[in-house]
């Protein structure tokens, strides 16, 4: 198989052995692969890729075929179109993925935007539903929302009944936005004087979240994924006390197995069905051909974006 591997900072194409998949395990051609904020982390070497996955070979997600399976697996599997969280190794031709880790990707989408939907969907479900707890009704602050697991949490919030304030830097992707739902849509510095609210989904980091925590409803939560803009805040105790809020963060490559395998039944049961409607979409801010995969983490890099960027593979 080719892969790209991380050599002193920078990618190159090399040749490697195509991987057998153990027991409990499935190969994946891979078709598309998006291009997240941890894969230039680890390229700079800030985020060493977890035990059991290729340690110089960059990719959170990936969207393929299953070619292959291992001992224990449903041969039934071969030949599905599928996507998936993966702790690393995205960024080549082929995968090995833990068959339990799979999340179907429906017929009618197209290789690029199922290979922006795994990492994106996965993360701001775990974030909104399982550690939030939203609710119908509910007012959901999401900062960074035109980055691609903004945009996907802005979907979520919506199909879940919740009042959506999205956030973003400038108002360049207001409408785009509100087209994926939003109802409010404002920019930081509209941030301290919108009405209470009773989840914020922190993509951002310190600099929004000293903000957006004074506009805290009783018993909110905040959940951080993102600390972009900063990993260190002031967080006012006091206002904390008063509310009665909570503060969590999470990431999701360093989870065992049986913990990520809980995040993609989720998923599969609550958001593939929607996807399937063509409720959800994957907007994509651009794809890159596999064979010049340093450009896209280029333009990845680059301010302004709105959604994915996504490597695909047509061999």
């Amino acid at each position: 198989m080719r892969a790209w591997a991380i050599t002193n900072g920078e990618l190159h194409l090399v040749e490697r052995p195509t991987p057998d998949p153990g027991p409990g395990d499935v190969l994946v051609s891979v078709r598309a692969a998006g291009i997240n904020a941890a894969d230039l982390l680890q390229r700079a070497g800030f985020y060493p890729a977890p035990p059991g996955v290729p340690a110089d070979v960059p990719g959170l997600e990936i969207a393929g075929v299953v070619s292959a399976h291992g001992e224990g697996v449903d041969p039934a599997l071969v030949g599905r179109r599928v996507c998936a969280v993966v702790g690393g190794g995205a960024h080549a031709t082929h995968c090995v993925v833990p068959a339990e880790h799979l999340i179907e990707v429906p017929d009618h989408v197209d290789w690029p935007a199922a290979g922006g939907f795994a990492e994106a969907f996965s993360t701001a479900h775990d974030a909104l539903v399982t550690q939030a707890g939203l609710h119908r009704g509910e007012r959901v602050l999401i900062s960074g929302a035109a980055g691609g697991v903004g945009m996907a949490a802005v979907q979520i919030a919506v199909a879940r009944g919740a009042h959506v304030v999205a956030v973003t830097r400038d108002d360049t992707h207001h409408r785009a936005l509100r087209d994926l739902g939003a109802h409010d849509c404002i920019t930081t510095d509209d941030v301290a004087a919108i009405d209470p609210v009773n989840v914020v989904l922190e993509l951002v980091g310190a600099a929004h979240l000293e903000v957006a925590q004074r506009r805290l409803a009783p018993f909110a939560r905040v959940v951080v994924i993102g600390v972009g803009a900063g990993s260190k805040a002031s967080i006012d105790l006091l206002g904390i006390m008063a509310t009665r809020a909570s503060v969590t963060g999470s990431t999701l490559r360093s989870r065992d197995r049986a913990t990520k395998a809980s995040v993609a039944t989720a998923v599969s049961h609550e958001l593939v069905p929607l996807w399937r409607e063509k409720a959800l979409r994957v907007p994509l801010a651009g794809t890159v051909a596999f064979d010049k995969l340093p450009l896209a983490y280029e333009r990845f890099g680059a301010p302004g974006k709105f959604g994915k960027f996504v490597v695909v593979n047509d061999d």
